[in-house]
């Protein structure tokens, strides 16, 4: 045995987009090469390279002197069978970091810095670390457009591309900040139901209670190999899936990985990351909704229109027939924030219950409508009427069952987490604001959307009339702690104002 060879062993830990590597500190190869904590090393086996950030550990209980530990990430992507023997060495710091302390500096990055970016971050050359210095320092709006162009294209070709053969492949994507937002549930099925390809691929949720991922994944399986998401969109017309286990656009995924615990979201990352992952999942015509609001995402008109200017112009470069919707993100949509609770609202809108939010069917049946108007057949303004039609006809309902169906039905309980508070108003008069950000917030203290049956449930929205002691809403959650967290949370700012009827928030769009 050479050297710097060693076993290799399966460290049964989740280190989530990263690859991990753990050498004991009485290792002979870690003392001779002169590796320190957190450095990167290369490994190799029967010519392949995989690179990963190491660890040290002096407990013999996970990895042995003369083993390298490997975490499930690098495991999975080193393919070889326990025991195998590989060879370690330091890994060559990756050249496009140059780029990134370039941009610190506020020197403008071209298209070949972007794509080298890329290929290094997918390559797994940078640490999180590294990762997140590239995310801040391309944050804050401190990429021009052609720098996004840049970037959305180096994303986009950082991994594989569907072609569906097909002149229109229809998709929609919120930009978030919205709570219990889960519109794509019910425009999948019913601009399937219609007869056009809209093959949905969604992200988990990033700093929200919720994705559409996460939501679907109460109803059926989203976790599709690329096999199984193509022959279920041909069979049906469309999905309701993750996109991470289809390698599209790679290194979204791994970004969001750091920008999920840093909370960190800014604007041109979120046009980058939405544009490529659709552009890889083959869609020719995009809609995406701007929800406008005090506490929303984007909070003035102004905002919204320079956003719509961005997604258009690189829209229109990469040949992606792009509208933009700016809708009303005064308060959260439906009732239910979190998995469960949200499922259960589609589930009623869908089957035409009396009870079903209002706000959620209308916006859906608004952004059905103008994706069911890219079809070269209906003339505009007759998109409405076909979606509505589609829905209350049923269609929808049957579309969405077959879409569980064939993505694999799991066995769905709308029952809420046992835990539960009830959270009541302390005065009358009229609710005449919701804070988005403090609502998801709460939810996301209750647990989702990891647990599933965590979140809120909304009884009063915006203009609602109360009186003292009038139930606003209930958080539900599955562990004390979490429940502990969001009831704390809940006392100190429930989130809603209540005053007069001339102070309720007015909308500055129509939908």
């Amino acid at each position: 045995m050479s050297n710097n060879t060693l076993q290799i062993r399966r460290i049964a830990i989740d280190t989530y987009h990263e690859n991990v590597a753990y050498l004991h500190r009485d290792c002979g190869v870690y003392r001779a090469e002169g590796f320190q904590a957190l450095s990167k090393i290369q490994i190799s086996v029967n010519g392949s390279k995989v690179l990963a950030v190491l660890n040290v550990v002096d407990d013999t209980c996970i990895v042995l002197p003369g083993e390298l530990g490997l975490s499930e990430q690098a495991f999975a992507q080193l393919d070889a069978t326990e025991g195998s023997l590989v060879t370690v060495n330091h890994a060559e710091a990756p050249k496009s970091m140059d780029a990134v302390r370039r941009k610190i500096n506020g020197e403008r990055l071209s298209q070949d810095d972007f794509t080298h970016i890329a290929n290094d971050i997918v390559d797994a050359r940078y640490s999180k670390m590294e990762m997140a210095a590239f995310l801040v320092a391309t944050g804050q709006n401190n990429l021009d457009r052609d720098e996004l162009l840049y970037l959305t294209r180096a994303m986009l070709e950082s991994g594989d591309q569907m072609d569906w053969h097909e002149a229109l492949v229809a998709d929609k994507h919120c930009i978030g900040g919205i709570p219990g937002n889960r519109t794509s549930m019910l425009v999948v099925p019913i601009v399937a139901a219609h007869g056009m390809l809209i093959p949905k691929t969604s992200s988990r949720a990033i700093t929200s209670p919720a994705g559409t991922a996460d939501t679907m994944e109460v109803l059926a399986e989203v976790n599709l190999t690329p096999e199984q998401l193509h022959d279920i969109v041909r069979q049906e017309r469309g999905c309701l899936a993750w996109g991470g286990t289809a390698r599209l656009a790679p290194v979204d995924d791994m970004l969001i990985s750091v920008e999920r615990p840093l909370g960190i979201d800014s604007q041109g990352q979120m046009v980058a990351s939405i544009l490529s992952k659709k552009l890889a999942a083959g869609s020719t015509h995009l809609l995406v909704d701007i929800p406008i609001g005090p506490t929303a995402k984007v909070r003035q008109m102004r905002q919204a229109l320079a956003l719509r200017k961005l997604f258009e112009f690189v829209g229109d470069r990469l040949n992606l027939h792009l509208e933009v919707m700016i809708t009303d993100g005064r308060q959260p949509v439906g009732r239910g924030i979190g998995p469960t609770l949200e499922a259960r609202d589609v589930m009623q809108v869908l089957q035409n219950d009396p009870d079903a939010p209002t706000d959620l069917r209308q916006k859906s049946l608004h952004l059905a409508g103008r994706i069911i108007e890219f079809d070269p057949d209906v003339r505009g303004g007759q998109g409405y009427a076909i979606a509505r039609d589609i829905l209350e006809s049923g269609r929808a309902l049957v579309k969405m069952n077959a879409l569980i169906r064939a993505q694999g039905a799991k066995k769905a309980d709308f029952n809420p987490g046992g835990l539960c508070q009830e959270v009541f108003s302390t005065r009358e008069g009229f609710i005449t604001s919701i804070d988005n950000f403090q609502m998801a917030k709460i939810a996301r203290l209750a647990g989702a959307p990891m647990m599933k049956k965590a979140g809120v449930d909304l009884l009063k929205k915006l203009g609602d009339r109360v009186k003292k002691g009038d139930l606003l809403y209930r958080i539900h959650a599955e562990f004390p702690a979490d429940f502990m967290f969001a009831q704390q949370l809940a006392e100190r700012n429930n989130g809603y104002l209540i005053g007069d009827e001339a102070q309720i928030l007015t909308s500055l769009v129509e939908l």
